[in-house]
């Protein structure tokens, strides 16, 4: 395997490392043509970098434009933001960097849609129409951000000298931990492990003062940081507890992080054998959620509508286009309902209990939900 990026570091510029997982040409992740678009689909690189020096995971190479339609916010992720607003508010960070009331703030959103605004809003905090902000908030949005160290520093001197700094990433230990190679996708530029995102921090002169490990995704981290000699309430256990435990897992061994090439050769395989077996049985068969996680598991596995005739996806944006590379529909979830299917592959565990909720037809009709983690499971009836 080829351990030189086409890029240097995009947070120290270094060029030591290691590919740790190559999933060959794939097709951009956030780009969904029109159904009746025939292609073909461009493909680029798509290869996970570990820095020898700082010991970031990052895109090898992306030269794609991001353009993906922004899709409907699920019911887990809006659960684990109001716990996290409650969880930073319950800790003294808002009071703490608002001096005790009022205070402003400012939010670097992902391009997959959601925002705390609202509930920061509902703390007593305003948005921040001009200048530093005494809370500034980043929710999987810093990952966009292609030079690492310049959209570090624009979240840094967006906060004010007193403020807070929230960070809340999905972490590469549950990453490594659960298999979940296809969170590499084209746009991602970096992911990030609790002690690597720390010394980042320390670097630009904020200090981790708190984590807070949620189930998202397997495995989600908000960290909050202040600058250095910054007085207020600090969680020091917590925060070296994280790093401890995410130290040992191995986050910036390549040995261990390059065991994601094992599990995506598994989960493709696993996946198409399933769908297979599937059709043998003459099982109808449709997916649910677009997300952009789906697309490199379908090609890798080399899906197409022969084996999974739709997709449903919430997002009315993404209504009348297509997976790229493959060329499977996507479709509005009523069609999940007209189309009576014997199971539904579910590609966001996280929404399991939300879709059972907002689709229950599946079940009572005798159909299943099959859920891709990356391994492939059938979920018994509720």
């Amino acid at each position: 395997m080829d351990s030189r990026p086409t890029d240097p570091c995009r947070w120290c510029g270094a060029t030591d490392g290691t590919v740790v997982l190559d999933l060959g040409d794939q097709p951009a992740a956030d780009h969904f043509p029109a159904a009746d678009d025939p292609g073909p689909d461009p493909v680029h690189p798509l290869r996970m970098w570990l820095c020898g020096t700082c010991g970031l995971a990052q895109l090898a190479e992306d030269p794609t434009t991001p353009e993906e339609p922004r899709g409907a916010e699920p019911d887990a992720l809006v659960a684990q933001a109001r716990d996290a607003v409650a969880r930073v508010e319950a800790a003294g960070l808002l009071q703490a960097a608002t001096g005790g009331g009022g205070g402003t703030v400012t939010e670097f959103g992902s391009p997959h849609g959601g925002s705390w605004l609202g509930m920061l809003g509902a703390t007593g905090l305003a948005e921040a129409s001009d200048g530093p902000a005494d809370v500034v908030v980043d929710c999987f949005g810093l990952m966009h951000a292609p030079d690492q160290r310049a959209g570090l520093a624009e979240r840094a001197a967006a906060t004010a000298p007193g403020g807070v700094l929230l960070l809340q990433f999905h972490t590469l230990a549950a990453i490594v931990a659960d298999g979940g190679w296809n969170a590499l996708r084209h746009g991602h530029y970096a992911y990030y492990a609790t002690p690597v995102l720390a010394r980042m921090l320390d670097e630009i002169g904020f200090e981790v003062t708190h984590a807070f490990l949620f189930d998202l995704y397997g495995g989600t981290v908000l960290v909050a940081a202040r600058r250095h000699g910054v007085d207020g309430p600090r969680d020091p256990a917590a925060v070296t507890s994280l790093i401890e435990r995410e130290t040992a897992l191995g986050v910036t061994d390549p040995a261990v992080v390059a065991g994601l090439e094992e599990a995506a050769r598994r989960s493709a395989e696993e996946l198409h054998a399933h769908l297979v077996a599937s059709r043998e049985k003459q099982h109808g068969v449709l997916g649910y959620a677009a997300a952009s996680r789906a697309v490199p598991l379908l090609n890798r596995a080399g899906i197409g509508p022969d084996l999974l005739p739709a997709v449903a996806d919430g997002a009315p944006a993404k209504h009348g286009r297509r997976f790229p590379g493959v060329g499977i529909p996507i479709v509005a979830p009523d069609e999940v309902v007209a189309r009576r299917p014997d199971e539904v592959v579910l590609f966001v565990t996280d929404m399991l209990g939300e879709m059972r909720r907002r689709i229950p037809e599946v079940e009572a009709g005798g159909g299943h939900w099959v859920i891709v983690d990356p391994t492939v499971r059938t979920v018994a009836p509720a």
